[in-house]
This record gives structure tokens, sequence and C-alpha cells, in this order.
């Protein structure tokens, strides 16, 4: 059974934190793409949304991670995503097609029609699906909106929602100092800490990953998976 599968006849679990009682955490990067994203990169306006620094450090250092990714960046870097699978510490998640919303209120992102939504999710599992590694249910709606509406449309997927409980503030920071304070200033035992890997819009993650980790290792927190951290099964 893959992490992170639940029954389709039920409403999809929503989870934002694992067990208080065991010092882990875990750190997931949302992997955002949307149409308006790709155009800035087709016209040259932006030279990546991927954050291979930040990918680097996770590498170099052994350390755990869980990946949500979009399949439109799924399909812009498919050389990427083949770098996480191949990795047997990272494990990959969905986290919808294109970046919409799911809400009617949520960020100024595009919606998605009520009626698109399983397609949506159901169409990235598919993308991901190939590149193999570890794989899981786990589904991180855009923005972390979501409302009865939406859960009731996707649960025939058999997923689990995950939300997060430490929320960095990397997306659009102007700096990396605020982006570990807001982080270790939140964490406790089972945090599940939300990061992003898209680079120009999350530009001083990989400079503050460094301090996060050090700072998580001070307090006697291990990263692990999130599957690990919920005590998901392979």
């Amino acid at each position: 059974m893959l992490p992170g599968t639940s029954d389709p006849d039920a409403l999809p679990p929503v989870v934002d934190h694992g067990p208080r009682d065991n010092p882990r955490v875990a750190l997931t990067f949302d992997a955002d793409l949307t149409p308006w994203m790709q155009r800035q990169l087709e016209q040259g306006h932006v030279e990546s949304y991927a954050d291979l620094r930040t990918i680097e450090i996770l590498e170099q250092e052994q350390v755990p991670a869980t990946f949500f990714l979009t399949g439109m960046w799924v399909e812009q870097y498919p050389e990427v995503t083949g770098r996480l699978a191949d990795n047997p510490r990272f494990e990959l998640a969905n986290h919808s097609y294109a970046h919409g919303a799911f809400t009617d209120d949520c960020y100024d992102l595009p919606q998605v029609p009520a009626d698109e939504m399983y397609e949506d999710v159901a169409r990235t599992f598919e993308i991901i699906e190939p590149y193999g590694g570890r794989q899981t249910r786990y589904f991180r709606f855009p923005g972390l909106c979501h409302d009865e509406q939406a859960l009731r449309a996707l649960a025939p997927l058999g997923l689990t929602v995950v939300d997060g409980d430490v929320i960095s503030g990397d997306a659009f920071a102007t700096g990396w100092e605020p982006v570990v304070q807001a982080t270790l200033d939140q964490v406790q035992p089972g945090s599940v800490i939300v990061l992003h890997v898209t680079d120009e819009t999350a530009p001083f993650t990989d400079a503050a990953l460094p301090h996060i980790l050090a700072g998580l290792a001070e307090r006697g927190l291990e990263p692990v998976t999130l599957s690990e951290l919920l005590d998901g099964g392979e």
C-alpha cells in the first residue's frame, strides 16, 4: 500500500502534522508551475523554476525530504524529476497539475472547476508514476485551500491531504533570515514544514536551508520523509 492511501468511499483525511511524542519532522518542498510561470520561461523573463541548489544541499547532507510536484513542473523538468525519484531518501507527492485553486478564494489563483478537480489530480499522479522511486498518494492543495466540495471531488482517488503546521514563508521572501526564523519559531516534534523548490518564486530557500537544518539539530529534531513521520507503509 502506498503511503497516504485512504478509503476512496470516504472523505480524504487531512493532516497537518505527525505524532508530537517523537522528535521527528518532515521537510516538504512544493514544486509549483502555472501557465503564467511557463510563459515567463518561454519568453525568457525567468531562467528557471527548479531550485537545484536546494536539491544539492539535501543530497550532500543526506537529508530525507518529500516533494509535492505539480504535473506541469514534472513535464517542464523531467531530468530533475528523475533525479528526485532516483534518490532513496526522497519521496514524491502530488500538488495538482497547474497549481490552480480548488476553492473560490485562494490567493488569486485561477480556479479549477469542480467537475475538473478529479481529473486534474488524477492526471498528475499519472504523470509522476513513470518516474518510479518512493511514490505516495499524498496530495497538497495549492495555497493549502480546500473545502468539503474539493475533498469530496478527490475522495475516489484514495489519497491523504497534507497541509502543514510550519509555514516557512519562503515563497516570495526577500531574505533568508525571516525564513529561518519563521520555521524555527513554529517547529515542534511532529511538524510538517512547508518549503518550496521553485527558485525564482522562492529565491532564498537554498540560503535558509543550512540554517534550518542546524536549528533542527540543535533542538534534537530529526528530518524524515512524510511517510515515515506519519508511519505510512512502503
